[in-house]
């Protein structure tokens, strides 16, 4: 069986259902505001998400 590879990069796909909450274009503008990359707040949310749930 072959080997699974951790990549550094992550593609994220947002259902048709969540798209008319425009989480793209959200945070573009909040990227601007803050003057942080989309990448940057995805990532920060995620690491976030996970120290919450692995504290349960």
């Amino acid at each position: 069986m072959a080997s699974k590879e951790i990549l550094d990069k992550l593609s994220i796909y947002i259902p048709q259902r969540k798209m008319e909450e425009k989480p793209v274009e959200r945070l573009i503008k909040l990227g601007e505001k803050r003057d942080r990359s989309i990448n940057y707040m995805v990532v920060d949310a995620i690491l976030q998400y996970l120290d919450r749930e692995e504290k349960k």
